[in-house]
């Protein structure tokens, strides 16, 4: 398990699908702003529609709390990129473990994981711009602003803008110095 100060991450089991899936995935609004491409339902215990366990491009981990063990939500490395040494964070908490400072624990966690575990050079975060707490947990973890993209993602009905944060492995081991 990949420690963070309040989090952990771990694999997934069998038993938090129903949970990810009931509070997440079937969340209409959560769902739909976080997987840039349209909602549909998904059936507790059927497949997950997103990153699949065994996608080699992804790391799926359940995120739980350490000192009760408990289900947070989940995180990810996506989009992993061997040759140039890329990959994309993301992360869904349930409603209920939200502006608890966990976000910023899980992007710590998935930082190392990245570049210690993996030897990655970069790591990126693609949110929506209205994502304040995305934005803000990225950017305690180093992560800088490289640009907007104006109108980028079709959302119930709206196009709304997209950030684009990034930091370098460089970058990353010298603040964990300083």
């Amino acid at each position: 398990m990949l420690r963070g100060e309040k989090i952990g991450l771990r694999a997934r089991h069998e038993d938090d699908r129903p949970i990810l899936q009931r509070e997440l995935s079937n969340d209409v609004l959560v769902s739909a702003r976080a997987e840039g491409r349209p909602w549909r339902p998904v059936a507790v215990g059927g497949p997950e529609p997103r990153i699949k366990d065994d996608d080699p491009s992804a790391v799926v981990f359940a995120a739980v709390e350490l000192e009760t063990g408990g289900l947070i939500g989940t995180a990810s490395v996506w989009g992993i990129d061997n040759h140039n040494r890329s990959a994309h964070l993301g992360l869904g908490l349930l409603p209920s473990c939200r502006g608890k400072g966990y976000g910023t624990d899980v992007v710590a966690a998935l930082c190392a994981y990245g570049f210690t575990v993996r030897g990655l050079h970069r790591l990126q975060v693609d949110t929506l711009a209205d994502n304040h707490a995305m934005i803000r947990a990225a950017e305690r973890n180093g992560f800088v602003r490289e640009g907007i993209l104006r109108s980028s993602a079709w959302v119930m009905g709206e196009f709304l803008d997209q950030v684009l944060l990034g930091l370098l492995a460089r970058d990353w081991t010298a603040a964990r110095r300083g």
